[in-house]
Formats: structure tokens, sequence, C-alpha cells
């Protein structure tokens, strides 16, 4: 039994498909599916159920990936330990965020990284929650940026800070004489959201529950768009107005959308730096807390 093979039933796992786990792995399917036979030969167990169509785990596969995970996890935090006498901030860093906050939080945070620690090579990872909490998980990704709450077993969570929704209408909209917007209001106007997925349109329709109820209402409709960006563009042509973060309002055309606050208490979202707690490099972390602080746009509330 072999960390490589470990690391090719973890993959097929997650895959489902011999040939998407062989080219992540970086070999080929029938090197991979050899080294497979080779383990479940050794084990005398299936990990895997096998057809023309499909691949599963078998209940006993389950468990000995499970573990496969924690080994190479391990395996891993081995590496790690024997650098930690090394330069922390001289090997790669593997960063996430989902979709809502790493465009608008990267183009700050990267430069001052790189100037703090340019020997610290930076991968860069934009996903949804649950795709990043995989990837965290299983030790694809070092640290995460996401919204809270966010609770996972043996994860260390910090928050960064917290920011405004606000409302964006089409140039000259009605409700643009007024000085901020009644949740409620939103519920008689053609809302544009982000798709199914997004952990942003979950907590904007939390945090407003006259939204929530529109969803099954006649009252407007709720349409959808693929990112913030296209949701501001949809805007501008006047096909309805919708709730964004306050990060994302930065780069308005303020000839084309109208920006306007909710009225007190404003809804909004907690921004957290989330990695393992078995992580060993602390001063990549503490430097990326402090440098995502730093990297905030005026008016968000640090924590």
């Amino acid at each position: 039994m072999t960390l490589t093979e470990l690391k090719y039933i973890v993959t097929v796992a997650q895959e489902r498909h011999f040939g998407r786990a062989a080219e992540r792995c970086f070999v080929s399917q029938p090197t991979l599916s050899v080294a497979i036979k080779k383990l479940e030969s050794e084990l005398g167990v299936t990990i895997f159920e096998r057809s023309k169509s499909a691949i599963s785990v078998t209940p006993l596969g389950e468990r000995i990936i499970t573990q496969a995970k924690r080994v190479l996890e391990e395996s891993r935090a081995i590496k790690e330990i024997a650098s930690e006498g090394k330069d922390q901030l001289s090997s790669p860093l593997k960063l996430g965020a989902i979709f809502t906050i790493g465009p608008y939080l990267f183009p700050h945070l990267v430069p001052q990284l790189h100037t703090q620690a340019p020997t610290m090579p930076l991968y860069l990872e934009e996903n949804y929650t649950g795709v990043l909490r995989r990837q965290l998980r299983d030790g694809e990704l070092d640290a995460i940026i996401v919204a809270l709450p966010f609770n996972e077993p043996e994860v260390v969570t910090r928050p960064l800070y917290d920011e405004s929704f606000m409302v964006v209408l089409p140039l000259n909209h009605p409700w643009s004489a007024q000085s901020c917007i009644e949740p409620e209001q939103l519920m008689s106007e053609d809302l544009l959201m982000l798709g199914e997925g997004h952990c942003f349109r979950d907590q904007v329709f939390a945090h407003c529950p006259a939204l929530n109820r529109k969803q099954h209402s006649r009252l407007g409709s709720v349409l959808e768009g693929s990112s913030l960006e296209t949701l501001k563009h949809m805007v501008a042509t006047g096909l309805g107005v919708t709730v964004l973060p306050e990060s994302a309002i930065g780069n308005m055309d303020e000839t084309l959308l109208t920006i306007r606050p909710f009225k007190a208490p404003a809804p909004f979202r907690t921004v957290a730096l989330a990695w393992r707690a078995s992580f060993p490099r602390g001063q990549a972390i503490d430097m990326v807390l402090d440098t995502a602080r730093q990297s905030l746009l005026k008016g968000r509330t640090l924590k």
C-alpha cells in the first residue's frame, strides 16, 4: 500500500470517473486502474463497483476512502512540519474564496501579500462554498475566504470584516429619490439575483424576509444572473433591481446605475478566513489575516 495508491482511490471517489481521476493525478488511465486493482487485491476487498455507465463506492470502500483522506492529510502535515524550521513564507500558499468575494478582495490582497512575502507563490481558487469546503478538508486548499456561518470539524475560522448589502437601481429609477430602501419595497419590483448554489443569494433571502416570501408570491419576479457583474449589467438595461455586497459596488458606472442603502438596521454579511487546525504554517495564515484586513475598501467594518 502506497500514498500514491491512496491518492488514486480518493480522486476516483471524488470524480466517479477513472479517466477524469487519471487526468487529475497526471497519469494514464491504465496506470491508475492497475494501481487500484493492486490495492484492492492487497486488501482483499472491492472498493469500487464498476459498470459500463457508472462507478460507485462500496460501503466498505467508503470507510477505506475516509481513512485514506486522513492518511494523506497526515502525510502532508509531516512535510509541513519538516519545513517549519525553514521559511514558512517561501512555499506556495493555496488560497480559495467564494465567487462573490474573490473578484473584489483578491485585486487588493494579492499585491500586498506579494510585497510582504515575495518568495511565497499564491495558488488562487474561486468557487462555491461547498466546493471550497471539500477542497479545504481534503488538503487541496490551505485556507479559504467565505461568508459566515461556516462550520466544519477541525477547521479554525476568524472573522475579517462585515459588509452591508446595497440596492442597485437603473439610473433615474423612482426609488432614486429616496435616501434608503425598505426591504418590503423589493416585493413589488422585478428582482435580479444569483442562481442556486451561491451562498450570497441565500443570505440575502435570510436577511430580508420580504424577499423570501417573494419567491412564493405573484408580485414581481425573481430573475437569475451568473455573477454579480452580470447582475449589474442586467440592471443597467432596466431589467430590474438587484442587491449586492458593498465590496461589489466600487466600480459602478454612475451614468447607468444608482446605489441606495437599506433602511437601518441594514442587512450585512460577515466575511471570514478558514483553515485546517492542523495546518502548520501559522506565519502564512497570520499574514493573510492581517493583509486581508488592511486590504479592505473604505466603509467596511473590521473584525
